[in-house]
């Protein structure tokens, strides 16, 4: 996968949201951490519809509509980050629950810079892994 130098990359799961930076080539990338920002959590009707009636009665699942609502408000963040212009270049790794949640927020702006996206839960794997994954891609 191409990872243009100096791109964004934020790798998000249901509970952690890391941005680093490509400071690497386009093929070979080298990440460098910038931030590991706290969300606040409020769209929980993110990810509702996954829900049937029974389970929203019983509350069974709602550490998945707090996984749901963390995608969202990692989109969120990073739509502010386009349209305030400190994002360019965008590649999202996520896995596959929260970057389908994920897509349903962003903005137009941000899907803009999205330069690649990759279906895969990488939030508790070393720097060296999340590069040789995107390399690979």
């Amino acid at each position: 996968m191409k990872c243009p130098h100096q791109a964004h990359v934020a790798i998000v799961d249901g509970k952690r949201f890391i941005v680093m930076r490509n400071v690497g080539q386009i093929f070979e990338p080298k990440l460098e951490k910038i931030a590991e920002p706290e969300l606040e959590e409020t769209n929980f009707s993110a990810g509702i519809r996954l829900h049937d009636q029974g389970t929203q009665r019983t509350g069974g699942s709602s550490t998945d509509l707090n996984e749901f609502a963390h995608g969202a408000a990692a989109a969120e963040w990073l739509n502010a980050k386009a349209l305030s212009g400190e994002i360019e270049q965008l590649v999202v790794i996520a896995d596959p629950r929260t970057l389908g949640e994920m897509r349903r927020h962003y903005h137009k702006q941000l899907q803009s810079r999205i330069v690649a996206e990759l279906a895969k839960d990488l939030t508790g794997e070393s720097t060296q892994v999340i590069e040789q994954a995107i390399a690979a891609a």
